[in-house]
């Protein structure tokens, strides 16, 4: 599959900043990753989210979340996608997605696009600060554009308008 950041997918739309882009075959491809990733490797309590990073070289390297018993432990899918691409010797990232598996006692059943926690936000902003976030717009948005990706209105925003006056240390 072409994995090309600039290639449109004829109808299917996303935000960049307050105007409609087309969305990418690199940004459906990374969308499919996520979701293939999460389907295939969802167990309730275990793993409900999984990540997807498109590097500089357009290659895609997907995460899981861990879950564990103790909170603080639990990775995120984000972190552990980032970390295979910086791993394979990636220099910068292009994008993200991040795709959560509905719990069985859940009455939507498709896997959806979800914002970055926090900390991936802090995260992100620290090792891939010129990135792009895939997210789903809020159905009760007004204006919002016709469906793009499993029903689901996408928007493509910068990682730093996600964490506004971000902390940064001085020397």
């Amino acid at each position: 599959m072409d994995q090309s950041p600039s290639r449109p997918i004829p109808g299917a739309d996303v935000v960049e900043g307050n105007a409609w882009a087309k969305l990418t075959s690199g940004d459906h491809a990374l969308i499919e990753a996520a979701r293939r990733l999460i389907t295939e490797r969802y167990a309730e309590n275990r793993h409900h989210i999984a990540a997807a990073v498109r590097g500089g070289s357009g290659r895609i390297y997907t995460g899981l979340h861990l879950d564990t018993y103790v909170g603080r432990a639990s990775v995120c899918a984000e972190a552990v996608a980032l970390g295979q691409a910086l791993t394979a010797g990636e220099t910068s990232i292009e994008a993200i997605v991040s795709v959560r598996h509905p719990r069985p006692r859940e009455q939507h059943r498709d896997c959806k696009v979800v914002s970055p926690c926090g900390i991936c936000r802090e995260m992100l902003t620290d090792f891939a600060a010129g990135c792009a976030v895939i997210l789903a717009e809020p159905d009760t948005q007004a204006g919002a554009a016709p469906e793009s990706s499993g029903g689901e209105r996408l928007k493509r925003v910068a990682v730093a308008s996600l964490l506004p006056e971000k902390y940064r240390r001085r020397p």
